[in-house]
């Protein structure tokens, strides 16, 4: 299911951008023709449904909620519409509540406000101001703790079966980790924010989701090491790998700090030192990688040969290991696209989630082909590049 935010947010997108589509739902309430509107206006609008609010009586029934879509179900659900049309039209009683929310009430966070933040950050990284998404992202982190306080999530799971808005949780909450440090490059104070979110992130979540835990221990121990030097995160790493020495990229991104991300305390005996560590250990995860990155170690330091075998290792472990896949992989990565008619106007918000459910349901999962990408081979992102060169890094 998608959240009515986020159905809102794509048609006003396609909108946009495709005039013919822009016709078609051209009388379809969207959140955007209700910021011209007066709060009397709104209001009004509410009235004619027969929905009746002062401010006091709205605040306390916000307060109650996580969402206006929450507060607006019930609403709508009591509206007596004859046909298809009034029902669509019956979305300006969500999108009322929802404006008003934002406007009367700015202290109390909604998860319509937190995908609002969550999505102009993107919109400012997409334009290269990293710092200003960072300053957008940093209140909507503030926010999503005040749920978890609020209605008492104990997972990210349950966050993301009521949040059902543009972005999972755990997905946005790396890309914050990962900003962070880009920003940090500039001031220093959000090196200290993103130590702050990590800590955060690993005492809530750290048995939950492997892939959230490993990002923010990785960003936690390089933050250190670029603020306090080798130290701590020297023993962080030490700490990890000790409880699970099978944990390849851990290896590797504590050799990175040494080889290629800290100029400043550049050790490539170390970083050589800590790969073959981790090589060393039986079952090591990753193996492919790490021999990979020892590779670079061994031809940087002009030994060619034995990067070329560690090389070769590496492509014979990843045969292996590693089942052909039915999924046509490209550089861009993995495409599946379902198309839904709905017709001129389309539906009201509230049916559309059922909609995406079934669409959903009836997708192949290319989760189960999902194949990692080697580090000399072409970055994902389409820069031509090797991937070791480019998001590698």
């Amino acid at each position: 299911m998608l959240s009515w935010v986020a159905i809102d947010r794509m048609v006003e997108r396609e909108a946009t951008t495709n005039a013919q589509y822009r016709a078609k739902v051209i009388h379809r309430p969207r959140r955007s023709q209700a910021r011209t509107q007066s709060d009397e206006a709104l209001l009004e609008r509410l009235r004619s449904f027969g929905i009746e609010f002062d401010r006091p009586l709205f605040e306390s029934i916000c307060q109650k909620a996580l969402s206006a879509e929450e507060v607006a179900q019930p609403l709508i659900a009591k509206c007596k519409f004859k046909n298809q049309g009034e029902k669509l039209n019956g979305d300006w009683v969500w999108i009322c509540v929802e404006a008003l929310w934002q406007r009367w009430f700015p202290h109390l966070p909604s998860f319509e406000r937190l995908d609002d933040r969550m999505q102009e950050g993107y919109a400012l990284m997409e334009s290269g101001q990293v710092t200003d998404a960072c300053r957008i992202w940093l209140p909507a982190w503030d926010d999503a703790l005040y749920f978890f306080d609020r209605a008492s999530f104990k997972t990210l799971s349950e966050f993301d079966e009521r949040f059902l808005d543009t972005q999972c949780l755990s997905n946005w909450v790396q890309d914050l980790v990962m900003e962070l440090w880009n920003a940090g490059l500039d001031d220093q104070q959000f090196f200290i924010r993103r130590v702050e979110l990590c800590e955060k992130v690993l005492v809530m979540f750290g048995g939950e989701d492997a892939s959230l835990r490993e990002s923010c221990q990785h960003a936690l121990a390089e933050t250190h090491f670029a603020v306090d030097g080798p130290g701590k995160a020297d023993e962080l790493y030490r700490k990890w790998l000790k409880a699970d020495p099978q944990w390849g990229e851990g290896w590797i991104g504590w050799a990175d700090c040494y080889w290629c991300i800290h100029k400043q305390h550049k050790d490539v005996p170390r970083a050589e030192s800590l790969l073959r560590e981790g090589l060393a250990v039986e079952g090591v995860r990753e193996f492919d990688f790490l021999a990979e990155r020892m590779a670079e170690v061994c031809e940087e330091q002009g030994r060619s040969e034995e990067a070329d075998e560690y090389l070769r290792k590496a492509a014979l472990h990843r045969q292996k290991t590693q089942p052909a896949s039915a999924i046509q992989h490209t550089a861009q990565g993995i495409s599946l696209k379902r198309t839904f008619d709905f017709g001129e106007e389309g539906l009201p918000l509230d049916q559309l989630p059922e909609s995406a459910k079934q669409l959903r349901s009836s997708s192949p999962s290319a989760t189960s082909g999902k194949q990692k990408v080697g580090r000399n081979d072409p970055c994902p992102c389409g820069s031509g590049m090797k991937y070791k060169k480019c998001c590698g890094l």
